[in-house]
């Protein structure tokens, strides 16, 4: 039974529910960060945090550091690209926008390739997009909350190298990172941006980006200095490496409960082959999308092969709102959340099935919500005469 105080079930695409040990690392009693207690636990979570990549190359870069997922955006647009320097963001919803956006701020010249909501890229599109002009780094987002949408890392990262060998290859990884596969070195992948808060199981406040030795070679090789002082990868760097080393360091305090919550979770996520993870969450997954279809949904994710394994966007039936079915949700104990992409945020709610939630064989999450999704979704009709 778990310890926490009674509360509704949140099932949205991040934060999720966490497990009571990573829960109780956060009462760790203070301490200070450099002591040698807490360099040993921020050490070995840098190197777990090289497991959860399933990377063992010397020269990638772990770096954790407080703040949320977007802080991972200003770290590579920061570093990575310079102004005037071209990148191509493959845009599949509203975090597309957003990376967008960030790297404009630091001067990139970005080019959108978008695609129809719910949709992802043919390889064709994205091999004519690199053929027009030659672009500094190529951004993916491999689960885009907006929509549900799965991009096809290993493909795309395949298809850079081919063609445009030079390009860094840089996933938004927030809605991913622990729920879907990802081989960091086997798909020479170059930066993996992803926060503490989603299917990694732990509380919000930690920024975790994962960088190829050729990631930080540009980085350190720029012509200009990078654009940011607290998302600076030439002032992080020595510091992770000290702690990964057993060594105290200091550029700014890291969040040292937090450190002990992820390093948590972390142990847990790694004490078993990481296949068995994205297995089970897969398995999980199935059985939602094939709950949603016998209730007449249709999924914003359209095509099977593109629909994410941590959450499903759903479509409500014609005649209702998001306002019409979260509360009957709630009502019963869960929590969904509404539409985010502006073009469908009235026609949609999505469901986070990722984490603990879907690990953990003595929690029965999954199967409350989709039974207060039925009802809910019922009460709802009726109160509408539909």
């Amino acid at each position: 039974m778990s310890t926490q105080a009674p509360h509704n079930t949140l099932l949205i695409p991040g934060p999720i529910e966490f497990d009571d040990a990573v829960l109780q690392s956060m009462a760790h009693y203070a301490e200070s960060h450099v002591a040698p207690g807490f360099v040993k636990v921020f050490g070995e979570t840098l190197t777990l945090t090289r497991k959860l990549f399933q990377s063992t190359s010397p020269s990638a870069q772990p770096f954790l550091i407080a703040g949320s997922g977007t802080l991972g955006w200003d770290l590579v647009s920061a570093n990575l690209v310079e102004k005037g320097e071209n990148a191509l963001v493959l845009n599949t919803g509203y975090f597309g926008d957003s990376f967008g956006q960030c790297l404009q701020t630091y001067g990139a010249n970005v080019t959108q390739l978008r695609t129809p909501v719910g949709e992802r890229h043919s390889l064709e599109q994205v091999e004519q997009a690199l053929r027009e002009k030659k672009y500094k780094v190529l951004t993916i987002t491999h689960v885009d909350t907006s929509t549900g949408v799965l991009g096809d890392i290993k493909g795309v990262t395949q298809l850079v190298r081919r063609v445009s060998p030079d390009t860094l290859v840089v996933v938004d990884g927030v809605c991913s990172v622990g729920s879907e596969e990802i081989k960091f070195d086997e798909w020479d992948l170059d930066v993996v941006v992803t926060a503490s808060q989603k299917a990694i199981g732990c509380p919000p406040g930690l920024s975790i980006v994962y960088t190829s030795g050729r990631a930080i070679n540009v980085a350190q090789t720029r012509q200009s200095p990078p654009g940011a002082y607290y998302a600076s990868i030439a002032n992080w760097l020595p510091i992770m490496q000290n702690y990964e080393n057993n060594k105290p360091s200091y550029f700014a305090t890291p969040p040292t409960q937090l450190i002990h919550a992820l390093h948590t979770t972390l142990s847990q996520i790694t004490a078993r082959p990481i296949s068995e993870r994205f297995d089970i969450h897969t398995q999980v997954s199935n059985k939602v999308k094939a709950a949603v279809a016998e209730l007449g949904l249709k999924q914003v994710a359209s095509n099977p092969d593109a629909q994410a394994h941590g959450m499903t966007a759903m479509y409500l039936p014609e005649g209702l709102t998001p306002p019409d079915v979260l509360p009957g949700l709630l009502k019963r104990g869960v929590i969904f959340a509404a539409g985010l992409h502006k073009e469908i945020a009235t026609k949609y709610i999505r469901f986070g099935h990722m984490g603990v939630s879907v690990t953990d064989p003595g929690r029965n999450d999954v199967d409350k919500a989709l039974a207060a999704l039925k009802e809910a979704l019922s009460e709802a009709k009726q109160a509408k005469g539909l």
